[in-house]
């Protein structure tokens, strides 16, 4: 029988392989927006990881969007030709679609590397003042961002905008908007950071407005045949903040506008969160969602071995799984869970000689009966 994780899927006119998709991950490692060597070495490895999908990390729509000086973005010609030149190199040797991350950080931007402890940059360091739908910190120490006006609004929708018809230019073949891990979209969704008394704040219609106008800009100038998804935090994990049935009505909300997909993952928004970590912790997430929207889920957070990942897709919990550390630390996790679940991995041939002999019937070869 073949494998759940390992049977193709169609995303409008994307057919993809298999249902694993590399998450986004920030590298923290592009020049004034623009992606480096490092982003050629490491998305054109995971290009060939066994993904279907690999979608390009969380990238910017404007300079104050970036999470850290060091955060890849879309708002520039130089930032379109640094990403063309990395698509290019994953296209011509490897193997994976390739989706890529759109976002704003809102509030959390404007601070140094993970490897830095995150501390806040002010202008005096590098750093800038960052903006939120209200003038709330994230928390003690952080910085305080400025309330956006109307106009700035209105003028972020089209920002988002301009970065689509720069990820068609590029060729890419599907988009993900970042609703989630409290950057800006999630700032309007969530009550917490959402303290606006005009027509973007205070019913969940209101808070709904912003992203889900960034949504209908984003699939306007995205073409009809390619897909796009959402990632959503779907609980603040904090009471009085946003939640699982807030976020149902919002992926509902999406489904109508065209969305393809909703990613689902958790938190972010606030330091006093109280997750409950546990492997898999989030997929009930996506199997709520996935039933009482009528929408394709993607399920992600501590995924790590194959058969937690087939299970996921083959008791119906979500259409999709969503790896990120997962391959970092092991950038073939796709080969290797093909070979565990008797599906045949897609190697490209100077790797051939690697597969193990006593495993050539999972690559799709015959063994010899001796007589």
């Amino acid at each position: 029988m073949t494998s759940p994780l390992f049977q193709p899927i169609q995303l409008r006119g994307l057919a993809l392989e298999n249902r694993i998709m590399v998450s986004p991950m920030c590298q923290y490692s592009a020049i004034d927006g623009c992606m480096t060597d490092w982003h050629l070495a490491h998305l054109g490895m995971l290009a060939n990881s066994g993904a279907a999908l690999l979608c390009f990390e969380m990238t910017d729509v404007e300079p104050i969007g970036r999470i850290t000086p060091g955060c890849s973005g879309l708002y520039s010609d130089a930032n379109e030709s640094a990403l063309e030149r990395v698509v290019k190199l994953c296209r011509a040797h490897g193997q994976a679609k390739l989706g890529i991350q759109l976002a704003h950080a809102g509030r959390k931007a404007s601070t140094g590397a993970p490897w830095d402890a995150r501390k806040s940059l002010d202008p005096e360091h590098g750093g800038w003042q960052p903006v939120a739908p209200s003038a709330v910190a994230m928390g003690d120490g952080e910085l305080l961002p400025r309330a956006l006006t109307r106009a700035e609004i209105k003028l972020l929708v089209a920002k988002f905008a301009d970065s689509t018809h720069r990820a068609e230019r590029i060729g890419f073949d599907a988009i993900e908007l970042h609703s989630a891990h409290g950057y800006l979209m999630h700032e309007f969704l969530s009550p917490l950071s959402n303290r606006r008394e005009d027509e973007y704040g205070g019913s969940l219609a209101n808070r709904m407005r912003f992203p889900l106008e960034v949504f209908s800009a984003v699939r306007g100038a995205w073409p009809e045949g390619k897909p796009l998804g959402v990632r959503v935090s779907c609980t603040d994990w904090i009471e009085g903040g946003w939640d699982l049935e807030q976020t149902v009505v919002f992926a509902r909300e999406l489904k109508k506008l065209g969305c393809d997909w909703i990613d689902c993952s958790s938190g972010g928004l606030m330091k006093n969160q109280a997750i409950p970590v546990a492997p898999g912790y989030q997929v009930p997430f996506a199997e709520r969602i996935r039933k009482d929207a009528g929408i394709i889920t993607i399920a992600i957070g501590l995924i790590t071995e194959a058969g937690q990942a087939e299970r996921v897709v083959a008791e119906g919990k979500a259409d999709m799984v969503a790896l990120a550390r997962g391959f970092l630390w092991d950038p073939r996790w796709a080969w290797h869970a093909a070979i565990e679940l008797g599906a045949a991995p897609r190697i490209p041939p100077q790797y051939l000689r690697a597969r193990p002999a006593a495993r050539a019937d999972a690559f799709g070869e015959r063994r010899q009966s001796r007589a």
